[in-house]
């Protein structure tokens, strides 16, 4: 690939997805743009860049789908997740009392897995919400993982990612030589396509949100107006989630640290009080 070539993908990929590409990620672009090179029965990645350069939308869109990572597993880094149930989940019954609901986003949802850990979680302690309105909403840039999140059928290699055998065989059912999730974690959970650099505010508010490893693959502008908007979408006590080794320390003043470590902040609105988050006060 020439200098030309990659710098033009690069400048490409950041302004359809935000994603960075250093020149020593060379190897990656080829690598992610190679089966659709074959899939298109194209020549060479040279070839598929010329077609994106020259405007043609579906070489342009298949080329962003291609370059999303869609590295996830079920309860992911898991942690959090025990936060979620143990912490976030008893606040949110006792500080939203007779409003008897909630809302979850997952950003960057990829395949759902992380949408649906989070859907179970909140089945195991669903006597705790009798009669309440939960929606998770995922969200991705990918149509393709959307739609293979919306059908919610997964492989061995990927139920035996993170997922509890108990798990599995209480939301699961052996489909052939794939696992189909339970008709009612599905109902649970909407996914949509959508890009993080695209206006979010039509996805309403939300009480929780979890934007887990996907800041890394982004500059420090692009994290701050990710950041930005995801601030806006965050009720006043809300709680935001980010991957483990990722952080806003530096990068934007919207959000304050409860548990960095776990990756766990709080919203901060500079013009008004800061008021308790769910993610830190204690079960009432």
């Amino acid at each position: 690939m020439s200098p030309e070539d990659f710098e033009f993908a690069a400048q490409f990929f950041k302004d359809r997805s935000g994603l960075i590409l250093t020149r020593d990620k060379t190897y990656l672009l080829e690598n992610r743009l190679m089966p659709l090179v074959r899939d298109m029965r194209l020549k060479s990645v040279t070839e598929l860049i010329d077609g994106v350069r020259r405007g043609d939308s579906v070489l342009q869109a298949l080329a962003v789908e291609a370059m999303m990572a869609k590295d996830t597993g079920f309860f992911r880094d898991w942690k959090p997740f025990t936060h979620l149930r143990t912490v976030v989940l008893p606040n949110l019954r006792v500080a939203r009392g007779m409003k008897a609901g909630f809302r979850i986003l997952s950003a960057g949802v990829s395949t759902g897995q992380e949408a649906y850990s989070v859907a179970m979680t909140i089945k195991d302690v669903s006597s705790s919400f009798p009669g309440w309105k939960v929606e998770v909403v995922g969200i991705d840039i990918s149509a393709a993982a959307i739609a293979a999140a919306t059908k919610g059928v997964y492989n061995q290699f990927e139920v035996q990612r993170g997922l509890p055998v108990h798990t599995l065989l209480q939301y699961f059912t052996k489909q052939d030589d794939n696992w189909a999730l339970s008709d009612q974690i599905k109902s649970m959970v909407k996914f949509q396509a959508w890009n993080l650099l695209d206006d979010l505010y039509p996805l309403g508010r939300f009480d929780v949100v979890l934007c887990r490893n996907v800041l890394v693959y982004l500059d420090l502008k692009t994290k701050l107006d990710v950041l930005q908007k995801l601030a806006r979408l965050l009720v006043d006590d809300g709680a935001l989630y980010l991957g483990l080794n990722e952080t806003v320390m530096g990068v934007s003043s919207s959000f304050r640290a409860i548990n960095p470590d776990l990756g766990i902040y709080a919203a901060h609105r500079a013009d008004r009080p800061a008021s308790l988050s769910l993610a830190a006060r204690v079960d009432l």
